[in-house]
């Protein structure tokens, strides 16, 4: 059974840097697009910032400049170096990957648990 596990998340002043990872584990043939997704409190979950298996990357405007997305491919695991956080920031932050199970017959999207961060001002 395949998994997303994230970590990472925490609290920190505005300003000030975190580091998220995620690893996903099980039975895996294939990953294609890794991608954080985020959601803020009474808004809808949106996506952050993605990275394809050969390292192409895309970042929402609000974050272009102040976040980084890399991946390990021989490990299994996107990061997302977060760096000048805002209190807007302050999110769930979920892990996404469109990946092809070795037991499976198509691609499909698996999300990992969520993590907090919270920045405060």
């Amino acid at each position: 059974q395949v998994q997303l596990v994230e970590s990472g998340g925490g609290l920190v002043q505005a300003g000030g840097s975190l580091r998220l990872s995620c690893a996903a584990s099980g039975s895996i043939f294939s990953i294609g697009v890794m991608s954080w997704y985020r959601q803020a409190p009474g808004k809808q979950r949106a996506l952050a910032a993605r990275i394809t298996s050969g390292g192409s990357t895309d970042y929402t405007d609000s974050v272009k400049g102040r976040f980084t997305i890399s991946r390990d491919n021989a490990k299994n695991t996107v990061y997302l170096q977060m760096n000048n956080l805002r209190p807007e920031d302050t999110a769930v932050y979920y892990c996404n990957a469109n990946l092809f199970p070795r037991n499976g017959d198509a691609w499909s999207n698996y999300w990992g648990q969520g993590t907090q961060v919270t920045v405060s001002s």
